[in-house]
């Protein structure tokens, strides 16, 4: 009965909007052309480089991962040093957006990793990424980035072992539940190949969704010059950050300008860019080592079950994120920068508050989350809430909630958003007081 009242309160929203939604608002009409846009970045930019290994390595970690193994390093009963070092080392390896961390995610928690030690997995794999950090302390100042560091590291094991602890009953029955498992059987093969196998695999996710910071030089089919950051592209259009005055337009504001007004985009060197120009050799190098395990180690059961698993994940995550992002860019159009700049313009517990949420529900891919805040910076954002939504924001998004309470139900997703909120806000007050 629950599920068919969920059915219903979804048809009812979508006739509400169909039915309510003004169309002929100008406000509307370019929020609606921005959802499709960031849905349309997302599929172009994001899906097949990202998302769609993340779902092979899920489906992977199901089916070729024994649960002995993840009970043993992540379970419950583990050493709780080494399940919440094990934890944050994987998700700071990772380096991924807040949405493609999910399959995997969603793939040992399944397996029986405890809840302490797969939470600090989830909030480390987007928030802990080192060159996140480093650009974080080179674009908006060394102390913000330290700050960042520091923050990171200890929210992922904080907050894992708050979520163990609020939910520790749980916990234990899932203990004592692992205790009753029969021996396991052995398996096909050592672990060992199991473990070089998943690494191709996370290595190609890597290298695939390497980043490209979008630092460019762009020069118009009139003759402007300027520089900016890129930051989504889709098939007929550049939408930029500004890091210089043009015209009326000032250093921080967003332009979008179609394909056919650029003359040239020239990118600016980096070693960053030298890897992503790279990455698909890398990434097809990994591809194909782990083509030749497949075929050497795995029998046609296996493969075949892999492949069954991964569909699975696809249609619980993939609908949901789609839908998120699409959300998320229709509400950004109605939420514009300057307003929310006023907004955290102090370091009130107010404003830091205000800055955790709106960076909790926003979706932002990796390192965008940079150039956006050194704009509000420049419209007056105070140093408390640029920590507080650097803390907040890459970790969570609204895609990311949805598909987080399809995986762990409907309390332990809040408890989660909870925490991460407060202690985004009272870490941001804190920095704020002090920097």
């Amino acid at each position: 009965m629950n599920r068919e009242l969920k059915i219903l309160a979804a048809l009812v929203t979508i006739f509400v909007v169909a039915y309510a939604l003004p169309l002929g608002n100008p406000k509307i009409q370019e929020a609606i052309q921005e959802a499709f846009r960031l849905l349309q970045w997302y599929a172009r930019n994001h899906t097949l480089a990202c998302v769609v290994p993340a779902l092979f390595i899920a489906g992977a970690i199901i089916t070729f991962l024994s649960q002995s193994s993840v009970m043993r390093y992540l379970g419950p009963n583990a050493n709780p040093i080494l399940a919440y070092a094990v934890a944050s080392v994987s998700g700071c390896v990772l380096a991924v957006c807040s949405c493609s961390v999910l399959p995997m995610f969603a793939g040992i928690y399944r397996l029986g990793a405890g809840l302490g030690p797969a939470s600090a997995f989830l909030y480390s794999g987007p928030a802990i990424n080192v060159l996140a950090i480093f650009l974080s302390a080179r674009v908006l100042g060394f102390s913000i980035g330290v700050g960042r560091a520091i923050g990171a590291v200890t929210f992922s094991v904080v907050i894992g072992l708050l979520m163990a602890a609020v939910f520790r009953r749980g916990e234990q029955a899932k203990a004592e539940a692992a205790l009753q498992m029969p021996e396991p059987e052995k398996p096909r093969r050592h672990i060992s190949k199991t473990a070089l196998y998943l690494a191709c695999m996370v290595l190609f996710l890597v290298f695939s969704d390497w980043f490209n910071p979008g630092n460019v030089i762009v020069k118009t089919s009139d003759g402007r010059e300027f520089k900016a950051v890129v930051i989504h592209e889709t098939k007929d259009a550049v939408r930029f950050q500004l890091e210089q005055d043009l015209g009326s337009e000032k250093s921080g504001d967003k332009i979008t300008l179609p394909k056919t007004e650029i003359a040239e985009m020239q990118e600016r060197r980096t070693w960053v860019l030298a890897v992503y120009h790279a990455r698909w050799y890398l990434a097809g190098l990994m591809g194909l080592a782990v083509v030749i395990m497949a075929w050497r180690w795995f029998e046609y059961d296996e493969i075949r079950e892999w492949m069954h698993n991964t569909w699975g994940f696809t249609k619980l995550l993939v609908p949901l994120l789609y839908g998120g992002v699409f959300v998320v860019g229709f509400v950004s159009v109605l939420l514009p920068e300057k307003q929310v700049a006023q907004w955290v313009g102090d370091n009130s517990l107010g404003a830091n508050l205000v800055a955790s949420v709106i960076g909790t529900f926003w979706y932002f891919a990796t390192l965008t989350e940079i150039p956006i805040t050194q704009a509000l910076m420049k419209l007056g954002m105070h140093n408390g809430p640029v920590l507080a939504l650097l803390l907040a924001g890459p970790a969570l998004s609204l895609p990311n909630i949805l598909v987080i309470r399809k995986v762990m139900g409907d309390l332990k997703t809040l408890v989660f958003i909870i925490l991460v909120v407060v202690m985004s806000t009272i870490v941001g007050v804190l920095f704020g007081t002090f920097f």
